[in-house]
């Protein structure tokens, strides 16, 4: 979220991978670049600093050079679901260095989003149909970008036993279900964001509190530039079978670390 969320992730992920050792490591940037999608230069940066694929949301291409970018990139994902004019694909298959592949696939929910977009667990049923659990690939991740948690629990049980994780973005506060469902499958609301949370929603806070206050809009949206908490899910799965058989959340730096420390900050 901004630039201080783009900043602790671009900073931790060289260490996240040498001290937790991870295979593959996912990024959800759709909110990187000044808050409202991401444009190409950042996503450089975030893919060179170690993101060996990076997912977006109903922001895509709110940064107009994505439009472009993302045609030559494939390691940047767009919603499955999102207008079938728009570039780019809502699939990727990450490579590791030992040679497992793990699937990618994000796709948008309908419930409280702005726009209707299609059908999401149609368009995941594609997608998993071509590539069944354990198959091709030695895991796979389905980032459900939307507002309702009941919509993301719904389509974490839809594909239970089909993927190996079901984590949901968007509403930018990490939740606490971490759960390992009856068939495998690793499920979380939402990852949370990284960025400053001594914000609301990663906005600076005058701005939010107006708008809620009087229902008029006094200026615009701008990211809270604080220390970030950098949050995410860390998810271990069996080559074999491709089910999870760990899974935790992510919690590193910022307000979120300590509850006395974040009352310190805005007392």
């Amino acid at each position: 979220m901004g630039r201080a969320g783009r900043s602790a992730v671009i900073e931790a992920l060289p260490n996240l991978r040498q001290d937790m050792k991870l295979d593959a490591i996912v990024v959800n940037a759709e909110n990187a670049t000044s808050g409202a999608g991401l444009n190409a230069a950042h996503a450089k940066a975030i893919l060179e600093a170690g993101a060996d694929c990076i997912t977006l949301g109903d922001h895509a291409f709110d940064q107009k050079d994505m439009l472009t970018f993302i045609q030559s990139e494939p390691r940047i994902v767009r919603p499955l679901n999102y207008s079938k004019a728009a570039p780019g694909r809502g699939v990727y298959v990450v490579s590791d260095r030992r040679g497992r592949k793990l699937l990618v696939a994000q796709v948008l929910g309908q419930v409280f989003m702005k726009r209707p977009f299609d059908d999401p667990f149609s368009a995941v049923d594609e997608v998993l149909n071509r590539h069944p659990l354990g198959g091709s690939t030695q895991a796979s991740l389905v980032d459900f970008h939307c507002e309702a948690t009941s919509e993301k629990m719904a389509m974490g049980h839809y594909c239970n036993g089909r993927v190996s994780a079901v984590f949901g973005t968007h509403t930018h506060v990490p939740t606490a279900d971490t759960v390992l469902l009856s068939r495998g499958t690793a499920f979380q609301s939402d990852a949370g964001m990284c960025g400053d949370y001594n914000s609301v929603i990663g906005m600076e806070k005058a701005e939010p509190l107006n708008r809620f206050l009087t229902g008029m809009s006094k200026g615009r949206f701008v990211p809270a530039l604080g220390e970030a908490t950098l949050c995410g899910v860390f998810f271990e799965t069996d080559d074999k079978t491709a089910k999870t058989i760990h899974v935790e959340p992510v919690r590193l730096g910022g307000v979120l670390s300590s509850t006395s420390e974040y009352a310190k900050s805005d007392p």
